[in-house]
């Protein structure tokens, strides 16, 4: 299991800080020092089972200056967005849990955390 955080985050810490008390077994990955490439972007979305725009933090200051609440949400712009996260990954959704089954949730809260630690491989 591996989680992107930025340490700056509060729900980051809380997501690490549960993984802790269940005694999980993970590894942390700062992904604004360890900037994930579009292929590895691609992989988590598959995971997650969703697109670019869905883990995108629109209200960043990055996104508003790139204009991404107007582009285009669709297949054909699909990698136009992977790119854009690569590029600039502040406007990556955190944090991102990858469990050992393969999938991936967005470990926004506490169930979802949760979610995670029970998926097995």
């Amino acid at each position: 299991m591996e989680i992107w955080i930025n340490p700056a985050c509060s729900k980051c810490r809380s997501a690490v800080q549960l993984l802790d008390e269940e005694g999980a077994s993970y590894t942390v990955r700062r992904y604004l020092d360890d900037v994930p490439g579009e292929g590895e972007i691609r992989e988590v979305l598959e995971r997650l089972g969703l697109e670019p725009w869905d883990i995108t933090r629109t209200q960043e200051a990055e996104a508003k200056e790139l204009g991404l609440k107007e582009w285009a949400r669709d297949a054909d712009a699909r990698e136009r967005w992977v790119a854009a996260l690569a590029a600039h990954p502040r406007l990556i959704q955190r944090p991102i849990i990858t469990a050992d089954d393969g999938t991936a949730v967005m470990g926004r809260t506490e169930e979802a955390v949760r979610d995670a630690l029970g998926r097995k491989g």
